[in-house]
């Protein structure tokens, strides 16, 4: 650790200090890292004074046009130096009111600075004085609690979780990313307290979830969210897939942990966060389209249109963007289940055709979902699926090869269609157009302009249409 602290950074802000006699320490998520011999280059500072001077000193130091960045409502300064992101602040203490998680802040000492940190594990300090460098300081026993993988509060956690309900959030968050246990204390006072939870800013709850959702295996999380009941109160849409029911022992499976195996499938495959969201909503709607069917057993019939529908309320709720990512989100839920219908059924051309024009460049994302969302216990079935899902992957590379079908569209334009026919912008443009895309599709005519032209014309005299004079000239 020693080691590692000779980097420069440190130098320089150990030797400012002292010629400005005020003792200095790094902290929290550095501390913790390090120890964890994961280090980052995002560094939190804390000195007996005022954490904006301390800041500016050090950026005269640096020189070279090194600026800092104040905030004095917050008593913080920020600067950068190389690749590394340095943030300063004053030890200070904190004091809640009932009805806010914003706090009263007031100067203090590094203790006061510790005891105000959400987790031990975070409240790990590292003495940046000369005649002490390097020295550890864990009031709270965050060492042993690091290497028992324990979330623990520094104090009483009704206390910790009750002046700043996000705590409970960040207590999951971190114990799914670290693969850490929360105390059991701390489990049973998040449980006791979870009606906080809506005190804090939806915003600021789904900047948690996402770090939830972006784990190495973000199922833990959702189980512990669901157990303490902070799921019920943040996305109750999803708590809504738990249970499975029975009649004439008929029973279907448990759709929020099958969502959670196939959310944890695509953790394993890829870090983008919003193919997890698609994961996590692909079959939000079983719910409401839950009937069963005598002789057949249970359906979901429309389940995927109903929970494409869904997706731009739930990221409103939620404050997730709603642009294209939410689109994006919402086409991989409508669309999850076409390729196991190809994979169920004959692999036609047509239908692989209908699926690369749909999913254009999401394609690849589209069928890493599904085959994430094959979860069946029955090894022969998946072997089968499998098998198939190969089958169906060729017909795309090779239909992407000849017909250039992603994010296509027709050779012969609906401008072209008005000046061939001399029509103003109307219904039965519309119509020739969808007939020519059709066509292609389903494999009728080549994707070429001259084969499109020859078909536009026949379906502009089933439509009655003539050629306008000199519209030949468009071949």
């Amino acid at each position: 650790m020693k080691q590692y602290l000779k980097h420069p950074v440190f130098q320089l802000i150990s030797e400012t200090a002292e010629e400005m006699q005020k003792p200095v320490y790094v902290i929290g998520g550095f501390v913790r890292d390090l120890l964890l011999n994961q280090p980052s280059k995002d560094i939190d500072i804390v000195v007996l004074g005022s954490g904006i001077e301390l800041a500016k000193k050090v950026a005269e130091k640096i020189g070279k046009h090194t600026k800092a960045k104040y905030f004095k409502n917050f008593g913080t300064a920020m600067l950068r130096y190389k690749d590394w992101q340095i943030e300063f602040v004053g030890a200070r203490k904190e004091s809640y009111r009932k009805d806010s998680r914003k706090p009263i802040v007031e100067d203090g000492t590094l203790e006061d600075d510790q005891k105000r940190r959400d987790f031990t594990i975070n409240a790990l300090a590292i003495n940046l004085q000369k005649e002490k460098y390097g020295e550890l300081i864990d009031p709270f026993n965050g060492i042993d609690d690091l290497k028992n993988k324990i979330i623990r509060t520094p104090l009483n956690p009704d206390i910790t979780f009750s002046d700043d309900p996000l705590r409970m959030m960040r207590a999951i968050r971190f114990a799914t990313r670290l693969n850490f246990f929360i105390d059991t204390d701390c489990f049973k006072a998040i449980k006791r307290n979870k009606e906080r939870i809506k005190i804090v800013s939806k915003e600021r709850i789904t900047e948690e979830l996402n770090g939830i959702i972006l784990a190495p295996e973000p199922s833990r999380g959702f189980k512990i969210l669901l157990e303490t009941g902070l799921l019920e109160i943040i996305f109750p849409q999803m708590v809504d897939l738990q249970g499975t029911e029975f009649i004439d022992g008929k029973g279907h499976k448990d759709n929020f942990y099958h969502t959670l195996e196939v959310l944890d499938n695509v953790a394993g495959k890829s870090d983008n966060l919003w193919l997890r969201w698609a994961a996590i909503l692909h079959d939000i709607a079983k719910p409401q389209t839950k009937i069963f069917v005598p002789d057949i057993g249970w359906t979901f019939h429309a389940h995927e249109f109903k929970g494409a529908k869904m997706v731009p309320e739930i990221f409103r709720k939620m404050k997730l963007p709603l642009n294209e990512k939410m689109r994006y989100v919402k086409k991989l839920v409508l669309l999850h289940l076409r390729p196991i219908t190809l994979v169920e059924n004959i692999v036609t051309d047509s239908a692989v055709r209908r699926l690369l024009f749909e999913a254009g460049d999401d394609i690849d994302d589209l069928m890493m979902l599904c085959k994430a969302d094959i979860t069946s216990k029955n090894q022969q079935k998946i072997k089968r699926y499998l098998k198939n899902f190969k089958l169906v992957r060729e017909k795309l590379k090779d239909i992407e090869e000849k017909d250039k079908l992603r994010n296509w569209q027709p050779p012969v334009s609906g401008d072209v269609i008005m000046k061939t026919f001399n029509l103003k912008p109307c219904h039965k443009v519309g119509i020739i157009k969808n007939a020519i895309r059709e066509a292609i599709l389903d494999g009728e005519i080549n994707n070429n302009y001259e084969d499109a032209y020859a078909f536009m014309i026949k379906e502009g005299e089933k439509l009655g249409l003539k050629m306008a004079e000199g519209s030949k000239d468009l071949r």
